[in-house]
């Protein structure tokens, strides 16, 4: 079966509610639409109601009795504030948090800490910063977790993948990487993924030196003590990762190489290039990224997303609330 048709099965009837800060935003209207016209999920919109409309009737989207909430007209605006405070435990004034409370991203991400909504996506026409920040000041990470990543569904046919980090840590150190593997690991298995853990490098067991080698060496270590039950094995080039002939040359007898489909990348930068080759060269549906570790789901969108990546994010972010 489909991932989001196994997802939406998972999701139907569960009456989550995801809420979009973005609403004046056309595709984040085309995809709600389409989410309420099915009752997969419940969207909430953050915005102006009558620009909301407008925007909603010039490209023929029926929002149905989908809710539309501002910050300007919330009603219970000042006990936000105050909670919001209390979060922050002295950080912001009150005064300043009536003018964060503003921002439709923090508005949102505190919807979700107050339980008013069960999950948010945002970011297709914010940066990654301007979704992640809030998310880190209100709903923070869960426990066990120091940090967050980034996480897409690589997804063509019957194959899917999942790539890590891909959106928020720069240059991990060994005990970043490890904690981004088994997070991936942990994710997987929600999207009917039996984990196989690729840490990533140019060098297959030994077959090259240097720091940036050592690094996920180390990480492949420490992520093995923290998750014992996952298979997870590096250093891997993707090629032995990938293919069964390959990995029986350069890393026989792993358990992973070969047969990998969590691929954990040694810093952003080749996480990032590395998801876009596959979906753009390679012709995969690449959703995400999503937020993995924080202590509630929230996702964030990439800022050349479509309509219907922002249909099946809303979906895998509804998921994670389960």
């Amino acid at each position: 079966m489909d991932l989001f048709d196994s997802l939406k099965e998972k999701v139907n009837g569960k009456n989550l509610t995801v809420v979009f800060p973005e609403g004046d935003e056309p595709r984040i209207l085309e995809a709600a639409a389409k989410l309420n016209s099915e009752n997969v999920l419940k969207p909430v919109l953050l915005g102006d109601e009558t620009e909301i409309k407008q925007v909603a009737s010039d490209n023929s989207f029926d929002l149905g009795d989908i809710e539309i909430l501002s910050p300007k007209t919330y009603s219970d605006f000042e006990g936000m504030v105050d909670a919001f405070v209390e979060r922050r435990k002295g950080k912001n004034t009150k005064e300043q948090a009536e003018e964060m409370l503003q921002n439709v991203n923090y508005f949102g991400t505190m919807l979700v800490y107050l339980d008013k909504a069960d999950a948010m996506v945002s970011g297709a026409v914010h940066s990654t910063g301007d979704t992640v920040r809030p998310a880190l000041q209100i709903v923070k990470t869960a426990p066990g977790n120091s940090r967050i990543s980034g996480a897409f569904i690589l997804q063509r046919g019957d194959e899917r993948y999942l790539f890590s980090d891909c959106a928020i840590n720069i240059d991990p150190d060994a005990q970043t990487l490890a904690e981004v593997a088994v997070q991936a690991a942990k994710s997987a298995k929600l999207f009917d993924i039996d984990p196989k853990v690729a840490m990533l490098s140019f060098s297959t067991k030994g077959s090259a030196k240097g720091d940036q080698v050592t690094k996920v060496q180390e990480a492949t270590k420490l992520a093995k003590e923290m998750a014992p039950d996952v298979p997870i094995d590096g250093e891997l080039q993707f090629d032995a990762s990938f293919v069964p002939s390959v990995a029986n040359q350069k890393a026989p007898g792993s358990e992973v190489a070969g047969h990998a489909n969590v691929f954990i990348f040694p810093e952003l930068q080749s996480g990032n290039i590395g998801y876009k080759i596959a979906q753009r060269f390679g012709g995969f549906d690449a959703v995400g990224p999503i937020l993995l570790g924080l202590d509630k789901p929230i996702s964030d969108l990439s800022r050349g997303c479509n309509a219907d990546d922002v249909y099946k994010l809303s979906i895998l972010t509804a998921a994670l609330a389960l």
